[in-house]
């Protein structure tokens, strides 16, 4: 983790200022715990991955593969004991690490897809700024381009095996961090670009776009979705189509560009394996305020 993030990021049960407890450290922090001294909660930076989860334990419950790994992965008796403590208070459930971690390599082999390029195009329309964030940052590859042209720049994902990957692009205004999208990670703070790219179907839709909206009072929303609601029990609560989308952005006073009113059908396909690609047809919409 950098240590410019400690200017940025809050305690997501209080929004208190973290404060850090660096166990190893080289060009960034590698290892140790970031401490709200507001009501007490801690949490691990592990391989230089922050997880600033409101239950670290709870976390791992449904992740306990990885509680193993970040064992393993931890190079100080103090955080291989507090990551051993969490794991003794987990209840186990179902167990998604195998899961997060196949979808961070098809990512990976997905990574030169058309739709990435029709992204950055719209990217590089937007002025440049002081702080964008993405939201279901994956492996960080739009995460990377955006710190191209904005001062500082943060991916957030649950998945650490997709952040793991991202921490492995070198931009010192770059940082990526295990979290809860809609989470008060960076308190009241406001963003300049806000993207969040095909993840209504794994985050509550109107939840997210009310949560994004309170982070900008004036710059952009990046969106896009390929509309694929049907997750069975995992499914979200309340799914959008195009219409919903863009109604629901200008009743929270977003203006859509002109160029995106109008749903689009950009070919996004992903490589499962050797044998297998799944090809979606996203619908994109770029709106300011």
């Amino acid at each position: 983790m950098h240590e410019f993030s400690l200017g940025f990021l809050r305690c997501v049960r209080c929004t208190s200022k973290l404060w850090v407890d660096i166990f190893c450290q080289d060009s960034e922090i590698t290892e140790g715990m970031l401490e709200c001294k507001g009501c007490g909660l801690n949490f691990p930076i592990i391989d230089a991955v922050p997880i600033i989860w409101d239950d670290f334990s709870k976390y791992l419950s449904s992740r306990i593969t990885l509680g193993g790994k970040l064992f393993r992965l931890a190079s100080t008796g103090r955080m291989k004991k507090f990551v051993k403590d969490s794991l003794s208070k987990s209840v186990r459930g179902d167990d998604q690490t195998a899961l997060e971690k196949r979808w961070s390599e098809i990512y990976q082999r997905s990574k030169n897809s058309k739709f990435y390029v029709m992204i950055k195009s719209k990217l590089r329309q937007i002025p440049p700024s002081e702080l964008a964030v993405e939201y279901g940052c994956s492996i960080g590859l739009m995460s990377d381009f955006l710190a191209r042209h904005n001062k500082t720049v943060f991916g957030i994902d649950k998945s650490y095996s997709a952040i793991q990957i991202a921490k492995k692009l070198p931009k010192k205004n770059l940082d990526f961090v295990v979290a809860d999208s809609l989470s008060p990670l960076f308190g009241d703070q406001k963003f300049n670009v806000v993207l969040a790219l095909n993840v209504l179907e794994l985050i509550e839709p109107l939840d997210l776009l009310e949560h994004v909206s309170k982070q900008i009072s004036k710059g952009y929303l990046v969106i896009s979705d390929p509309y694929d609601f049907d997750r069975g029990k995992n499914s979200v609560k309340k799914s959008f189509d195009e219409k919903s989308l863009r109604k629901n952005l200008y009743d929270l006073g977003f203006s859509i560009s002109n160029k995106t009113q109008k749903p689009s059908y950009i070919p996004w396909t992903l490589n499962l394996n050797s044998r297998c690609t799944l090809n979606y047809k996203v619908d994109l919409v770029v709106a300011k305020k």
